[in-house]
């Protein structure tokens, strides 16, 4: 399966910017962005933020509140400023044989990291492999990762699986199966998480919101800071 997969990405690879590099920071910034955003939305702000901060130092020394900002519009605001702590225990002491000893570095990022920047014998399991992995039954190499990743962002989707359009399929016990959708998230427009969002985009351009609730959820998790009967954008 390996060599038919390796013999598609050939001809079907995905042309991504973090694709060209194996530096360790600017891998790190598109695993953090696409964590919970689409590749599309992806793209343009990443070249963005890496023509703003190209180096872990860069983006060590920036300022919070123009992290922030810069960030709006990618969604869980949170991974901005866990990204930039770990830049900043990096441009301190180094990459940590344990990459998950960084802010916001779970062990998909972590081996993420250490495969696409570092060159380690690990597979990165993503949505996408898995599902690859489970519906073949079969186990990958780490050198198919970004192969894995394409196949099932393009070919094996989660509902209605392209199983014509696939190298795998011959060989592949779930051929032809249709799945079950997965559950939706609930939607953004109206939700607490837009009010989250609102505030904090009110306050990073130095405005200032009346939503308390949503002003003490954002502070819980460090994205704004509170003085007196004031809300304003970290330090």
């Amino acid at each position: 399966m390996d060599a038919r997969l390796s013999a598609w990405f050939g001809h079907n690879a995905r042309d991504l910017p973090w694709r060209k590099t194996r530096d360790p920071y600017a891998i790190l910034v598109s695993e953090v962005m696409l964590q919970q955003t689409q590749v599309s939305r992806v793209v343009p702000r990443y070249v963005r933020w890496l023509a703003r901060w190209p180096t872990v130092g860069a983006l060590a020394a920036a300022e919070a509140a123009d992290v922030l900002r810069e960030w709006q519009g990618l969604g869980y605001n949170r991974r901005a400023l866990n990204l930039q702590r770990a830049a900043r225990a990096v441009d301190t002491g180094g990459w940590p044989d344990d990459l998950t000893a960084l802010p916001g570095v779970g062990e998909y990022t972590a081996a993420a990291v250490r495969n696409f920047a570092f060159g380690h014998e690990v597979l990165p399991r993503d949505t996408n492999v898995r599902r690859v992995e489970e519906r073949t039954g079969h186990t990958f190499g780490a050198g198919n990762a970004q192969a894995l990743m394409d196949l099932g962002a393009t070919v094996c989707l989660a509902r209605v699986p392209r199983c014509g359009a696939c190298p795998l399929a011959e060989r592949c016990p779930a051929s032809g199966r249709r799945y079950e959708p997965l559950r939706k998230q609930s939607p953004f427009e109206g939700s607490f998480r837009q009010r989250r969002a609102d505030a904090l985009r009110a306050i990073l351009a130095g405005g200032a919101s009346h939503d308390e609730e949503a002003i003490a959820a954002l502070a819980r998790d460090g994205l704004v800071r509170v003085e007196g009967n004031t809300a304003m954008a970290p330090a």
